[in-house]
């Protein structure tokens, strides 16, 4: 552990925060970090409100990341003064110093010790009035291990979906990316670890399961998992061995890839999610970076423009229907006008159903920054502003696909308007009036009151149009209704 627990602190916490930027590895951390907290009887408060502990999970993509993530701990600071404050993640392993300048009070935790991250925090939330601290307690790393077991609760960061990291580092070393020092070699959890953290997590309520990982693709049945002595390690778990182990052995809804390098789609892993279906969901986040076969050279990825077109049709081919979500980089060095606009021919002609958009970033330890031909930011705004009107094209083309037909939608916000909205399986957002629905076919149900929470059930909507407000989401008409599974009780539709 890079910072020491203190004995200055004496007061009891009964109120954190959590500030979460980044990738969805860092939401599976930071989910048992509230977990945590939770069963020990802190409140988590709204991000940007005082609290007694403050925990900011930081980024380090890109310079803004590193920026941003320094400009949350120093908010954190002037919003709670006399707060805890517990700051970690990839920005504090690749800055330390920066840290230590902006809050020289903030204990940091490297990405190094962050396994040893709950202990940290729990010795922190365990101090008694007279500033005694009890006996040490049985916890859990983040990976999810429990040594001897804690008490299950309601404890996620988000209340429908669960984020469950099954692998962590990268040894990829792409010439524009900083993570691979940042979070070191790939390693995976254990296939026990995986599986505890998803009972865990339905037991919580959860009806939706998003497996997580740096390079999710290198999955190995915690092979590489440092001291783990399962009989696995005489053959590695694939990661489509745990999807099928996962399906066969637990009740999940709903299973889907946060996401994966194109060349780890192999046929292995279409037939488990084939087989799997309708609980392995259509959408599958293939990360491309450009559509130059120059640049992707240069960037060091492991494909050019003709194999990932060729992933993108396998992929369709087996899953009917998917939702094939990209990443692009724009402003990459040596990146000159006819090899953007080979880029964006080739990602218009994927048809997909979304894209993010990243500005090229230099960041310092990388291959890329050695490279001539830099470009400049006015250029970089520019492309990225083009990228992105392709970008919301394509969400709104493929939205517009869904009219006509019926789409399972986990239901996560109410809207301003009354309306409830969620994720299609293909991640497509929908939404709903539901009150209407509810009074005519459950009059005696108490969810049946125009007020009810829909966060958390399933409904079947029929989809009538395009929302004039949101170019990229449906609206429809509600058929049908699964509620949240309550233990013990039959589960029914409505």
């Amino acid at each position: 552990m890079t910072a020491a627990v203190h004995d200055r602190t004496t007061r009891s916490v009964r109120t954190a925060s959590i500030a979460n930027l980044g990738c969805k590895v860092n939401q599976a951390e930071m989910e048992a970090a509230a977990r945590l907290l939770r069963e020990r009887g802190v409140a988590i408060v709204d991000r940007g409100a005082p609290a007694d502990l403050v925990l900011v999970n930081t980024c380090t993509v890109t310079a803004e990341a590193d920026a941003k993530s320094r400009h949350v701990v120093r908010r954190a600071r002037r919003t709670s003064p006399d707060a805890e404050i517990v700051v970690t993640g990839c920005s504090v392993q690749v800055g330390r110093e920066a840290f230590a300048a902006a809050d020289p009070a903030a204990r940091l935790v490297d990405n190094r010790s962050k396994d040893a991250l709950l202990a940290e925090i729990a010795t922190l939330v365990d101090v008694g009035a007279d500033g005694s601290r009890p006996l040490p307690r049985a916890l859990p790393t983040l990976s999810g291990v429990e040594i001897e077991g804690i008490a299950d609760g309601r404890a996620s960061v988000e209340r429908t979906r669960a984020f469950i990291k099954v692998q962590d580092g990268c040894s990829f070393f792409c010439t524009y990316c900083i993570i691979p020092a940042a979070r070191g070699a790939e390693r995976s959890l254990s296939p026990e670890t995986v599986l505890h953290d998803v009972r865990r997590a339905l037991r919580a309520g959860h009806r939706e399961i998003v497996l997580t990982g740096i390079n999710i693709g290198t999955y190995d049945g915690g092979r590489s998992e440092r001291g783990y002595r399962g009989s696995h390690r005489r053959s590695a778990l694939t990661l489509a061995g745990l999807v099928r182990r996962i399906l066969g052995e637990t009740e999940v809804e709903r299973i889907r890839l946060s996401s994966i390098e194109p060349q780890h789609v192999d046929d292995d892993l279409l037939d488990a999610w084939t087989d799997g279906a309708p609980r392995t969901l259509p959408h599958v986040h293939l990360p491309l970076q450009s559509g130059d076969d120059g640049v992707l050279r240069r960037m060091g990825r492991r494909y050019v423009s003709a194999e990932y077109a060729a992933i993108v049709r396998r992929v369709r081919d087996a899953i009917p229907g998917a939702a094939i979500h990209a990443d692009a980089i724009v402003g990459f060095p040596t990146e000159d006008d006819p090899a953007f606009e080979r880029s964006i021919a080739f990602i218009r002609s994927l048809d997909l159903a979304g894209l993010h958009v990243f500005r090229y970033s230099a960041r310092q330890g990388t291959a890329a920054v050695r490279m001539r031909g830099q470009v400049d930011e006015p250029t970089k705004k520019r492309r990225a502003a083009a990228l992105l009107a392709l970008a919301a094209e394509a969400r709104a083309t493929w939205a517009a696909t869904h009219v006509g037909r019926e789409a399972d939608v986990l239901f996560e916000t109410r809207l301003d308007d009354g309306r409830w909205a969620g994720h299609a399986a293909d991640h497509t957002l929908v939404a709903t009036a539901t009150s209407a629905w509810l009074d005519q076919a459950a009059p005696a149900s108490a969810a049946s009151a125009p007020s009810a929470s829909m966060e958390n059930h399933i409904g079947r909507v029929r989809i009538e149009a395009v929302d004039p407000a949101v170019r990229d989401r449906v609206v429809g008409r509600l058929v049908s209704v699964s509620p949240p599974r309550v233990p013990g009780v039959p589960h029914r539709a409505i």
